[in-house]
């Protein structure tokens, strides 16, 4: 996290604190989900004018992009994984901006870190070893990602021993089907399983909103893992066609600002899925900061899962520093 930075960020680093309680979910109502209306082209045209309305240059722009670097779950998800990848990942996660052009800005290297490091669970052990005394946080994709097709009981078994071997977070994806067919009390009855067995670890759900047919399925899915006690709503995957969306970011972002205004709890958002270039990275903090408010600024509330984002992000900040674009091959991962 940035504490503090010659180079300007977006507003709202001087909010209050936000809270670390877990969300407790309540109990369903069926009603109120069944009862969601989203109006698509509405939806569309607040996507359409979301970043033009709001034009982040210079400074500024900088500022921005190194938030962003620090809302990042830095993410490797491949058949080829390997531990020696993962241990790469981990030190970019710890250094994810070169030092030279952090010293350019004004910004101490230890004030910048990516916000966790995302892998399968089985490769659990090795990030945690990686990022010992780090203080960045591992989290696991498990409950039988990506389709999320296994038997419940495989599920929470993947989730405990991901837990077991020392996740801090852990990312799992709900079952698509019950969000097609109305089945509301199974996805609850889901999410709250996969709740349950997390124990003290942060929940992120994964929606899958590329593969839910409508923005209300979207925002309806979004309100029942958030009631079935979600710490964060995720978008996608990263493997559907259709990954994250900047309508469909909108709203969950109003799912997300209804359960506050109902409960008083905040629901982490993020975004993942499709995210290659500094500018999605701003446009979806945009989305963030408008939509949800100054204290989704922060990472313990609004993540980015993401890999070759950071190349671009790094890219661009180097940029300003110097006023050249260099080669991708001078911002690896690991």
């Amino acid at each position: 996290m940035i504490r503090q930075s010659t180079t300007s960020a977006p507003a709202g680093q001087g909010a209050p604190p936000v809270p670390s309680l877990r969300n407790p979910g309540k109990p369903l109502d069926l009603g109120a989900v069944r009862g969601v209306r989203v109006n698509r082209a509405a939806a569309d045209h607040r996507a359409a004018t979301l970043v033009a309305r709001r034009s982040v240059k210079g400074e500024r722009q900088a500022g921005w992009l190194l938030r962003a670097v620090t809302m990042i779950d830095l993410t490797t998800l491949a058949g080829d994984d390997t531990e020696g990848r993962v241990r790469r990942l981990c030190g970019k996660a710890r250094r994810p901006v070169r030092s030279d052009i952090l010293r350019a800005l004004g910004v101490r290297r230890d004030e910048v870190t990516a916000a966790a490091v995302c892998v399968y669970h089985g490769l659990v052990p090795a990030a945690r070893d990686a990022l010992r005394g780090s203080g960045i946080p591992v989290a696991a994709v498990s409950a039988g990602f990506p389709a999320g097709l296994s038997r419940f009981a495989t599920r929470l078994a993947e989730i405990r021993d991901s837990v077991d071997a020392g996740a801090e977070e852990v990312d799992v994806v709900i079952t698509r089907g019950s969000v097609l067919r109305g089945g509301w009390e199974r996805l609850y009855d889901e999410v709250a399983g996969f709740r349950e067995v997390c124990g003290d670890a942060r929940l992120k759900v994964i929606l899958g909103t590329g593969e839910l047919g409508t923005l209300a399925n979207v925002k309806r899915a979004a309100a029942v893992a958030m009631t079935a006690g979600a710490d964060f709503v995720k978008t996608s995957t990263g493997k559907e066609r259709v990954n994250a969306t900047l309508p469909a970011g909108i709203v969950m972002a109003r799912a997300v600002r209804e359960y506050r205004r109902s409960t008083g709890i905040r629901v982490g958002l993020k975004a993942a899925g499709g995210l290659r270039t500094a500018r999605d990275a701003l446009s979806w903090l945009v989305l963030a900061k408008e939509e949800l408010g100054d204290a989704w600024m922060d990472p313990r509330l609004f993540r980015i899962g993401a890999s070759s984002l950071l190349a671009d992000i790094e890219r661009q900040l180097e940029h300003h520093v110097t006023g050249r674009y260099s080669a991708f091959h001078r911002h690896p991962l690991g």
